[in-house]
């Protein structure tokens, strides 16, 4: 033991106690908290049940997103797949209606100058051209990938046959067998024009309707399309006779003496019209037909005489004519030409031309341009 250790007591130390916490007042008689009800845990039913309900309400909620999800995919290819029907109507319609249309009225019309009538189909031709590099910007569904690639080669056959008629068309209006060699591949560039319209009736349009029927998508109307009007054009001597080349006798002289004819006058029913400045009213009716008449001032009979008229109003170019199969040496002749529809109402010119023929020298007197008012 050290010295510091002996006699020393035990040094105890001890915590002050904690006083009882009370409810109350002075006097420490504050009423005690009521003891806690013991936790009851659910029954291993109970558990199963929200478990279910919970599972439940899980499963609804990822249904409703997976139909809120392919609802919204099935409405977006809905609308592509419309979008795209709309698409082809219109480049089909402006190919048959601004292209084909114009080009056959501009082949019938055999009174222009081969140079003119060259610069005329290759205006078409850059239509065409247009009309074939909108359809390849196109936004193609999946669906319509096999009606998109039978549309370009509609289009395309279009603008190609466009493009080797119009370098035809010089040679073709002039003489001898190089005349008649251009009018022949004329005619065979004709049948892509009516390649053209089978491919599309036959692929384009069955295959856009396969498609939207396959889809349930209903009430959409599906464009025809027809850019020939008929397959009397892939004959040569059609062709001849439309776009005036004198191929077929070209390299036969014209008989001696004085040739030619000379427009004499023009009526529509009653009305018999006067030559611009003076302006004609005429009633707008489906069936408009004029009434031409004019003289052979020559020494010879012709053949095969073409007569045209040709309406420009509103906008439109309305063209019709007829062919007299012969007029008599120095004798009167006539024709009847129904315009073949209704003119819009209003302010129209119309051209009317009987064609040259063969050795005729005064063309100056072919021809009466009127002013014509259409009235309903």
């Amino acid at each position: 033991m050290s010295f510091f250790d002996e006699g020393a007591e035990p040094t105890r130390v001890t915590r002050p106690s904690r006083g009882r916490r009370s409810g109350g007042g002075a006097g420490g008689g504050g009423a005690q908290r009521p003891p806690r009800e013991p936790v009851r845990r659910p029954d291993r039913q109970t558990v199963r049940v929200r478990q279910a309900i919970g599972l439940g309400v899980a499963l609804l909620l990822v249904i409703l997103v997976v139909v809120g999800v392919k609802g919204c995919v099935s409405s977006r290819t809905e609308n592509a797949l419309k979008s795209y029907n709309r698409d082809v109507t219109s480049v089909v319609t402006s190919s048959d209606r601004d292209v084909g249309r114009a080009l056959f009225q501009l082949l019938s019309n055999g009174s222009q100058q081969p140079q003119d009538l060259q610069v005329q189909v290759n205006q078409l031709r850059l239509a065409a051209d247009e009309d074939a590099r909108r359809a390849r910007r196109f936004d193609v569904p999946d669906g319509m990938k096999a009606a998109q690639d039978k549309l370009l080669l509609t289009l395309d056959l279009r603008a190609e046959g466009l493009r080797k008629i119009a370098a035809d068309l010089p040679t073709a209006l002039g003489r001898g067998q190089p005349a008649r060699n251009a009018v022949n591949r004329i005619a065979g560039n004709m049948q892509g024009f009516l390649a053209s319209d089978v491919v599309y009736r036959a692929r384009v349009a069955p295959l856009i309707k396969q498609t939207l029927d396959d889809k349930g998508i209903g009430g959409q109307r599906i464009a025809d399309s027809r850019f020939m009007p008929n397959v009397s054009w892939l004959s040569p001597a059609t062709v001849a006779d439309r776009i005036g080349a004198t191929a077929g006798a070209a390299n036969q002289p014209p008989a001696p003496g004085l040739h030619g004819h000379g427009l004499t006058s023009v009526a529509v029913g009653d009305n018999t019209l006067q030559p611009s400045p003076v302006v004609n009213r005429v009633p707008a009716t489906p069936r408009i037909t004029f009434h031409v008449t004019f003289q052979n001032q020559g020494e010879n009979d012709e053949s095969d005489v073409r007569v045209t008229v040709t309406v420009r109003v509103g906008g439109r170019t309305i063209t019709a004519r007829k062919t007299v199969a012969q007029t008599k040496a120095g004798s009167p002749a006539e024709v009847d030409i129904p315009l073949g529809q209704t003119p819009p109402i209003g302010t129209a010119t119309v051209d009317v031309v009987v064609a040259a023929v063969r050795g005729e020298q005064k063309t100056d007197n072919n021809r009466q341009r009127y002013t014509v008012i259409f009235t309903r």
